[in-house]
């Protein structure tokens, strides 16, 4: 489908600065706090702007949108929640409010006062209360490098990994925005497999690239969403960070998989960037042998062309880049997750989360996770400061992100921080 907010030769008469992330054609939301206000927002450039004073001045009115009370909310679920042809709706018009032919907003210099704020002057928060989480492990590379470490290399992959998404419900009260910093995590871990185990903070503290995607619609228990209707409930990506304790999870998860190891905190990048601003960058996934099942079998460009970068930061040092990968490499499609998540019968709300799993790809500098990067330690990566990683040190910065781009036509994510801080007592 073709979005006239997609046009590459829009421009906006709010300032963009080259190769942001951030041009008219993307039209990301999230929510900021500024004064008292705690709202619904979009960006364009380093400039955000209160979705709740274009509402204020009747921006909205004739959107179709019965109900504006989305719009004044501290959380996007009630906007997200009304669905893809309102949120098609609503792109369109902030497309043409801040297009630079357009003098509707341009020349209401009030609602440009009142809406209109500079990125450094808000505070970016949460954009959506995660009512349920859902990690999938829908990298070929990455099973198959985790399955080489850690079992047959010969059979790398389990049985069913070739005709289902794995994955497993997480916790989601644990799910922090870009910016919050994480505690290592304690737990039981057993070093020696001939000693007890024994408790205390993790060594092995490591960081998952993925990219997580939030559902928009809301469906009764019992009821599936086919394959080919599953973009629908779909309203956007972010940036995953799936922080993971390497060896809690070794010794926890047998046999009902990751506990402590990975409810300590997760983190996502501030702005949801909606399936249809990425439109531009759907490629053809890997080949998927044997067949699938009928119910996940799908045409057509159903991956995204999405590159993406790890940079660690030691502390009072420059970053150093470990990671080059791309979404593009994905097994499993988001569509077919969402459609194996609720062949069951299982229901949606809008709000839920779904990572994608550990986004890896076929040469040693795509690889997502410290854990295949230093190859379970016997290859350390050197830092800007000449100090070594095998997995996260305290006081490192974790800084991910992520951008799609043709030529001069760039849609990003900005970035997903977080520091990792020592353990606490």
């Amino acid at each position: 489908m073709e979005y006239k907010a997609n046009d590459p030769l829009l421009k906006s008469w709010i300032a963009v600065a080259e190769n942001s992330d951030f041009p008219i054609q993307n039209i990301p939301f999230g929510i900021i706090a500024y004064q008292d206000n705690i709202v619904p927002a979009t960006r364009i450039g380093d400039t955000v702007v209160d979705l709740s004073v274009l509402a204020d001045f009747g921006y909205f009115d004739d959107l179709g949108i019965e109900d504006l009370s989305p719009f004044y909310e501290p959380a996007l679920n009630s906007l997200i929640g009304l669905g893809k042809k309102a949120r098609i709706a609503l792109r369109e018009r902030l497309s043409e409010l801040f297009a630079d032919h357009c003098e509707l907003l341009q020349g209401n210099q009030e609602a440009k006062r009142l809406a209109f704020h500079p990125l450094h002057e808000v505070e970016v928060l949460m954009p959506v209360v995660v009512g349920d989480y859902t990690d999938f492990y829908s990298s070929i590379e990455h099973a198959t490098n985790v399955g080489i470490m850690f079992r047959d290399p010969a059979n790398a992959l389990l049985p069913n990994w070739r005709h289902l998404p794995v994955g497993y419900h997480g916790r989601s009260s644990s799910i922090v925005v870009s910016g919050t910093d994480i505690h290592r995590p304690k737990g039981q871990t057993r070093p020696d497999d001939t000693k007890p185990p024994v408790f205390g903070p993790s060594n092995q503290l490591d960081f998952e690239l993925e990219i997580a995607f939030v559902t928009s619609g809301r469906t009764d228990l019992g009821s599936p969403i086919p394959v080919d209707e599953a973009e629908d409930h779909i309203f956007g990506l972010v940036l995953f960070n799936d922080l993971s304790a390497r060896d809690i999870q070794k010794w926890e998860y047998v046999p009902l998989g990751p506990f402590l190891s990975k409810n300590f905190g997760s983190v996502i990048s501030p702005w949801i960037v909606t399936l249809e601003a990425l439109e531009p960058f759907r490629v053809e996934g890997p080949i998927q042998e044997p067949a699938v099942l009928p119910y996940l079998a799908q045409q057509g460009k159903r991956n995204y062309d999405i590159s993406l970068e790890v940079h660690l930061q030691p502390l009072h040092a420059p970053p150093s880049l470990v990671c080059r990968s791309n979404f593009k490499y994905m097994y499993w499609s988001v569509a077919q997750q969402l459609a194996h998540q609720t062949v069951n019968g299982c229901n949606i709300n809008p709000g839920d989360m779904y990572g994608s799993g550990t986004i890896s790809g076929p040469t040693p500098d795509s690889f997502g996770s410290m854990l295949e990067l230093a190859w379970k330690g016997t290859r350390p990566l050197k830092m800007s400061d000449g100090t070594e990683r095998i997995f996260i040190n305290d006081h490192d910065r974790i800084i991910m992100t992520g951008w799609a781009e043709k030529g001069n036509y760039r849609i990003g994510f900005g970035s997903c921080e977080t520091v990792i801080l020592p353990a606490k007592n």
